[in-house]
């Protein structure tokens, strides 16, 4: 009994402690941000071009497809009630508010959140980190802001290309291959999706990106410094990530709701 009390409190006080040093890494982050947004911004505009840009292949295919999938799915429940021509308000409304920012967040994670983890986790395996400290320069400032700010911008970037690419998708499978009526399926889109859901879906992105650049950075720049370490953080981004992507997506959705 003795000891499955220590296990739970080292536990607790594990994850307390952890959770605290997260919180002050973060803050850290926001400090240097609009400093280093105003004198360095090329650094924060590569760390955009790395992180969105580079991922620009996987969403579109990826936001082509969701949408292609929604229209299938969408044409063959709604012609139970003669309602085909509302496939259009269907995928719109799950593209923008939840599908686009989650799955565009889950894709992230998988393609920039495991490259910055592993970039950062290799940069301290190989003592560079060390080394700007030995010069008096800021580690963090230098290196992982610039890839906080590049992931928190492209993030919602990132969904809007997703969420149109997903509607053309929806839009070529319901209109050219199901037949149904392109004017009705854009007018009930624009009649249907209101300003409170694109609202939505651009705060749920911001969130999102915040969560999934601050998750990547803190577990490179606490990965062991091992190759067996890096490989464990770059694991625990992806995983970590997905799981406080879904927490908050549930607890945005009913709050807004």
């Amino acid at each position: 009994m003795r000891a499955l009390l220590r296990d739970i409190y080292s536990t607790s006080h594990e994850f307390v402690r952890t959770f605290g040093a997260f919180q002050l890494f973060f803050l850290r982050l926001l400090q240097h941000s609009p400093r280093m947004l105003l004198r360095r911004p090329g650094l924060v505009v590569k760390q955009i071009y790395n992180a969105g840009a580079l991922s620009l292949v996987i969403i579109m295919v990826c936001g082509f497809f969701v949408g292609g999938v929604l229209g299938l799915q969408g044409y063959a429940n709604l012609a139970r009630f003669n309602a085909e021509d509302s496939v259009g308000t269907v995928v719109a409304l799950a593209l923008i508010k939840e599908l686009g920012p989650v799955i565009t967040a889950l894709l992230f994670a998988g393609r920039a959140g495991t490259a910055l983890s592993s970039e950062i986790g290799l940069m301290k395996a190989t003592d560079q980190l060390s080394a700007m400290e030995m010069m008096a320069v800021n580690p963090v400032r230098r290196v992982l802001v610039p890839r906080f700010l590049g992931g928190v911008v492209a993030m919602p970037l990132l969904v809007a290309i997703f969420t149109c690419i997903g509607l053309f998708g929806a839009n070529v499978v319901s209109v050219n291959l199901l037949s149904v009526d392109v004017g009705a399926f854009w007018q009930q889109m624009q009649l249907s999706v209101a300003m409170d859901d694109i609202r939505e879906g651009i705060f749920k992105s911001i969130v999102f990106g915040v969560v999934a650049s601050v998750l990547a950075v803190w577990e490179g720049y606490n990965a062991i410094p091992t190759a067996e370490g890096v490989g464990r953080a770059t694991t625990r981004t992806v995983v970590i990530t997905a799981i406080s992507v879904l927490i908050l997506d549930f607890m945005i959705t009913a709050v807004m709701l």
